[in-house]
């Protein structure tokens, strides 16, 4: 928890009104993120989830190794194609150059959950988190760039990484044309050791490999929110405009469609008011769907136990004080509260799971009402309970 409160610190203040979307910027020995993934909960994950490919994949010198290379392929009696990492085939690739990478360990593992919750509430967008390994100074990828922007930990060893910057401003995956190939002389060459942080913006070009000896690092992808993802935003939220509704006057005379132009610029306009942003953003955490996390074996009712421990199942649920009292907002769902449920949200929305007890006497309610109120969240995917 101290690793990530160093992070998150890292990532606010300058580094949000200065580098964020704009430019590269690394953080020497924030703090030990070595906890965050082990080699030990590294081969827990290899060895005891499904990893089909690509969420599992091996590269070497910017090109995929061959699954069968180090997966063995099993059809199942319901005709299911599962692949089994073999071990010492998966060794042999990776002494001989090849960067192993694992997608979404977030899904995977606690801690790192744990980091892309942080990373999620801080930057109000969705994260997923791939790892990192490589025992050779190979480049695994090559020169690229990625469609998002990135967070870069290093766990161990460490990486050199070439920064050749953009080509295109803020290119998408979804683009009209590709970025151009940068200039392969003209880099900036960063050493990320142990302990270190890097942000690389959207469209950055870059190559990375490891120095000496084993390197082991998780990059965050955080999904942009751009001018486009906002009109179509805005599209949906303008449904209810007869305007927008009306099929378009294509067999209208020419001052039939000015006017028509004209209303549409008008609505449009007026729905691009200086507070659109905010909304935006905020309309995107209240409709964050959070990671599934059922709460067995409490199927339909929250037992009042004060020792079950409650947690949201979304990082970006919020609450404010209105008028009829506390305004709740997850998952897609809003709830109006009373002012006191404020010392019940609190805590929540910050992150914590905590025992209902605890959450009954923060807020002075009775037990028996703190877990009717959990188990309307609960019944509604909002948050989620455990024995512990």
């Amino acid at each position: 928890m101290i690793a990530l409160e160093a992070a998150v610190r890292s990532l606010g203040g300058d580094f949000l009104a200065g580098a964020f979307g704009r430019t590269s910027q690394h953080w020497s020995q924030v703090a030990d993120f070595s906890d965050l993934l082990t080699w030990d909960d590294l081969n827990e994950i290899l060895g005891r989830h499904r990893l089909d490919p690509p969420r599992l994949r091996l590269f070497h010198s910017g090109v995929q190794v061959p699954p069968y290379e180090y997966l063995h392929s099993k059809v199942t009696k319901r005709h299911e194609v599962r692949q089994r990492v073999l071990p010492a085939a998966l060794h042999r690739q990776i002494a001989g150059g090849a960067s192993l990478v694992v997608d979404a360990v977030e899904g995977l593992h606690p801690g790192v959950a744990d980091l892309a919750e942080a990373l999620e509430r801080h930057f109000h967008t969705d994260v997923q988190v791939n790892m990192y390994a490589s025992w050779t100074s190979t480049e695994g990828f090559g020169i690229h760039w990625d469609d998002h922007d990135t967070v870069i930990f290093q766990l161990e060893g460490s990486k050199r990484w070439r920064l050749y910057g953009q080509t295109r401003p803020d290119p998408l995956r979804d683009d009209t044309e590709a970025p151009e190939e940068p200039n392969p002389e003209a880099f900036t060459e960063i050493l990320l050791r142990a302990g270190d942080m890097l942000y690389v913006p959207r469209g950055c070009w870059h190559a990375v490999a490891a120095t000496e000896g084993r390197s082991l690092h998780l990059t965050c992808g955080l999904t942009p929110a751009t001018g486009q993802s906002l009109f179509q935003w805005l599209a949906r939220q303008l449904t209810g405009s007869a305007t927008l509704r009306a099929s378009l006057p294509v067999h209208a005379s020419p001052t039939d469609q000015a006017a028509y132009v004209e209303a549409l610029r008008k609505e449009i306009t007026e729905a691009l008011h200086p507070a659109v942003l905010a909304e935006y953003v905020e309309s995107l955490d209240a409709c964050d769907p959070g990671r599934p996390f059922p709460s067995l074996p409490h199927i339909e009712t929250v037992p009042a136990d004060e020792t079950l421990i409650l947690r949201l199942t979304t990082a970006r649920a919020s609450y404010h004080v209105a008028d009829s009292g506390i305004v709740f907002r997850a998952a897609g769902q809003e709830w109006t509260l009373s002012a006191q449920t404020v010392g019940f949200l609190e805590p929540l929305v910050a992150g914590k799971a905590v025992p209902l007890g605890d959450l009954a006497r923060r807020s002075g309610i009775t037990l028996d009402q703190a877990a009717a109120l959990a188990t309307e969240l609960v019944t509604s995917d909002a948050a989620a309970v455990t024995g512990k």
